[in-house]
């Protein structure tokens, strides 16, 4: 779908990355530009196998892999020439770094008017903290999210995945679509894409803002209940498993009560009624967890698929694999792979009726396709490509 669509991604570790390996997805010709001596920090983040980095070869998927020092003026020369045939450039690097490089967006400009630049950085571009480095973990401190997560008497929480560079990839990648989309039907130049980790997840917590600005409350922890329907928690069954059930339509929450025995309550003004159900949110609670003790997982679960309750089981990551819904999808596919042999990894995840999306290989060696790249796109020599790695440009 995104065939003829080039993107040189020039970012490190995750968010921005993931911008251009959903893009890589669907067609985009992505090429991941490294630095010469150690390349994407990601390569040895978290998990190895043999020297390998797992996460390096998922988020690195159908992309070709060059490198090239952009901290020496002949290596910002051959970016901006490279600039020239493309069509989306991503970056993360602070915007005065980029700047003193001469490849921020007012210089790319000026080699391509039709370039997209997506720029995400911790805190944005402007402001009093636009120089400042920022991971995942600030933008789920400061979006909101940690304060409200967690036990009531327990700390903030985070997360254990990168949530805060997920959404802002999320973001991101749409953000690239509808500016090619802006160039391409409209007939102008390309622009600047600012996105930082902090905003898109905050943009999420919509219940925290509406309720501070209109009624002037400020949510305090309180585990998996949340102050919008109830029941809606984790329940721990006879057999040592949980699972979730959320009451979110008040249609399902008053099934609930009635396919666990207690259709009473579904007649009781003060459990039927949502508002008066949330006040009494402890007590529905309580009911349905005694309930959900008494019965292993697949009796409880039982009872409520026949209701047509909103119930599911807490997965593992060895039963989510196993899920007879999930193996239908093919949510999980196994790629093979010349450094791992094989490596099963998260499909894409959008379907279309009229194409699909396709992972053609895994993360590439460092400067897997220098020559190819360069080469191609640049017309040098075999010699010419060789002399640069030789004087470490690339």
């Amino acid at each position: 779908m995104l065939d003829g669509v080039r993107v040189l991604d020039l970012a490190t570790l995750a968010a921005a990355p993931l911008a251009a390996t959903y893009l890589g997805e669907f067609g985009a010709d992505v090429i991941k530009v490294e630095q010469p001596t150690g390349g994407d920090p990601i390569r040895s983040w978290g998990h190895q196998r043999d020297g390998v980095g797992l996460m390096w070869k998922s988020v690195s998927r159908n992309k070709r892999a060059v490198t090239l020092d952009l901290r020496v003026a002949e290596g910002q020369g051959l970016l901006r020439r490279l600039v020239e045939h493309a069509d989306v450039v991503v970056a993360n690097t602070r915007p005065q770094t980029l700047a003193g490089w001469g490849l921020d967006y007012g210089s790319l400009r000026a080699v391509n008017d039709r370039i997209v630049m997506l720029h995400v950085t911790g805190y944005g571009l402007t402001g009093p903290k636009a120089e400042r480095p920022g991971f995942g973990t600030l933008g789920e401190a400061m979006s909101g999210f940690a304060d409200i997560t967690g036990e009531a008497d327990g700390p903030p929480t985070l997360p254990p995945f990168m949530l805060a560079d997920g959404v802002a990839s999320l973001n991101a990648a749409y953000a690239v679509l509808m500016a090619l989309y802006h160039r391409d039907v409209h007939g102008v130049p390309g622009q600047l894409i600012d996105v930082n980790l902090i905003d898109p997840l905050t943009r999420l917590l919509e219940q925290t803002l509406l309720g501070y600005d209109q009624l002037g409350l400020v949510p305090t922890r309180a585990g998996n209940r949340w102050d919008i329907s109830a029941p809606r928690n984790t329940y721990r069954t006879s057999d040592g498993r949980w699972l979730a059930m959320s009451g979110s339509s008040p249609t399902v929450a008053l099934r609930v009560f009635r396919s666990i025995g207690r259709a009473d309550l579904a007649d009781d003004i003060d459990f039927a009624d949502p508002q008066g159900r949330l006040a009494r949110a402890g007590e529905v609670d309580r009911v349905v967890a005694d309930w959900v003790a008494a019965r292993t997982l697949d009796e409880a679960m039982a009872v409520f698929e026949a209701a047509q309750v909103a119930a599911a089981p807490v997965y593992d990551i060895t039963q989510l694999v196993a899920d007879e819904q999930l193996v239908h999808r093919r949510v999980f596919v196994e790629v093979g792979d010349g450094e791992l042999g094989a490596m099963t990894v998260q499909a894409p995840v959008p379907r279309f009726s009229g194409a699909d999306g396709r992972i053609e290989h895994l993360g590439p060696r460092l400067g897997e396709h220098n020559h190819e790249v360069y080469g191609e796109l640049l017309g040098l020599s075999t010699d010419e490509i060789d002399d640069l790695r030789a004087r470490g440009v690339l």
